[in-house]
């Protein structure tokens, strides 16, 4: 696949964020979680866990309307933008499903894919997911100053 000048290569976080996200798909092993990212200058520096209201939260997530207001409402008021969204692929491979492909209704933020398994040989993945076209980013992990910069 071609890369779109538009699109980025990768995606940056606060280790905190990403513990948090595993934490949260850990906890909610048998569930798949949810979740938004946020922050500033492309950086992610905040989670907003969800709550999962889908009808089968076993093998797909879904946020209420009022819930995602809420949270966007909260970014805005705290400066930050809506960066990422999260979700678990409790007993699957973290990648993008069919389903998660077509309701990527964000096209400039990354979607994250956790795997709550111990087996799994990488428990977080990145993804841009632009008009059905799918493409791994790389994960660069901050902790302390933004030049401790690591790849996860």
């Amino acid at each position: 696949m071609k890369n779109d000048p538009e699109s980025p290569t990768s995606v940056r976080l606060r280790l905190e964020i990403r513990d948090a996200m595993v934490g949260h798909a850990t906890s909610t092993r048998s569930l798949e979680c949810f979740g938004l990212l946020a922050g500033r200058d492309g950086v992610i520096t905040k989670a907003y866990p969800a709550k999962n209201v889908a009808a089968n939260p076993a093998t797909a997530y879904e946020i209420a309307p009022r819930e995602i207001f809420d949270l966007m409402r909260e970014m805005r008021a705290a400066g930050l933008d809506l960066l990422g969204i999260y979700h678990s692929h409790p007993n699957g491979k973290n990648e993008p499903s069919p389903r998660d492909i077509e309701s990527a209704y964000y096209p400039d933020a990354a979607y994250f894919i956790i795997s709550p398994l111990p087996t799994a040989p990488r428990p977080i993945r990145a993804f841009s997911i632009r008009d059905g076209r799918v493409m791994e980013l790389e994960i660069q992990i901050l902790s302390g100053r933004e030049s401790n910069d690591q790849s996860a």
